[in-house]
């Protein structure tokens, strides 16, 4: 009997993406990488590699590794100020609303801690946004600011300078949102009710 010939292994495609997709692959490809083995262990080629990409077609849409880490960090900035204007407008614009913004702020780190460590981690500067873009981390913030300045029309917060007002009140909601993602408050319902908590001190201190 003629003998049988050994099948050739079965080589593994790698993933592929849909023309026009790329940079949206790439950013996604980057969260996970984050996520799974921190930011230290990104790079470009190992994007490429598990995309399935050259590294020619990376580099058409990011230089290096700066600015794909910026790209991600503009993509958590405006998801981030989307979840505070709409938490803000649900809760009618008042206290409530302002109390949900930090809610929605802390609820955002914990869903999303790969963009928030990128956001807030100190290794992307100002100036790494491509001009397109704009600034999201400043368009996030103002939304603080503008719902600030609200609440002091209507008599509800003291006339202090609403950006140094911002940058308080920030400083304590960030501070939950590290404990949450450091594992120090283990539950969403504890980050919940820390949040509140200091939401109800803040306007104690802030109140008009």
């Amino acid at each position: 009997m003629p003998r049988s010939r050994p099948q050739k292994p079965v080589r593994k495609q790698p993933r592929r993406y849909h023309h026009g997709d790329l940079p949206r692959a790439m950013l996604q490809e980057a969260v996970r990488t984050i996520q799974t083995h921190g930011m230290a262990a990104l790079t470009l080629r190992g994007v490429g590699e598990r995309l399935g990409v050259s590294r020619t077609a990376l580099y058409r849409h990011f230089a290096d590794k700066q600015a794909l880490l910026a790209a991600v960090a503009a993509e958590g900035f405006r998801t981030l100020r989307a979840a505070l204007v709409e938490a803000g407008d649900t809760g009618g614009r008042g206290r409530e609303g302002f109390d949900a913004m930090g809610v929605a702020y802390v609820r955002f780190a914990v869903a999303h801690p790969s963009h928030y460590r990128v956001m807030f981690g100190g290794v992307v500067r100002p100036g790494d946004a491509r001009p397109e873009v704009g600034d999201p981390g400043a368009d996030a913030f103002q939304v603080l600011v503008d719902a600030i300045v609200e609440q002091q029309q209507n008599g509800l917060v003291r006339g202090d300078d609403p950006r140094q007002l911002a940058l308080y009140i920030w400083s304590v909601v960030h501070g939950v949102a590290m404990l949450a993602l450091d594992g120090m408050l283990p539950s969403p319902a504890q980050a919940d009710a820390l949040v509140r908590f200091a939401n109800e001190r803040l306007r104690t201190g802030i109140a008009q």
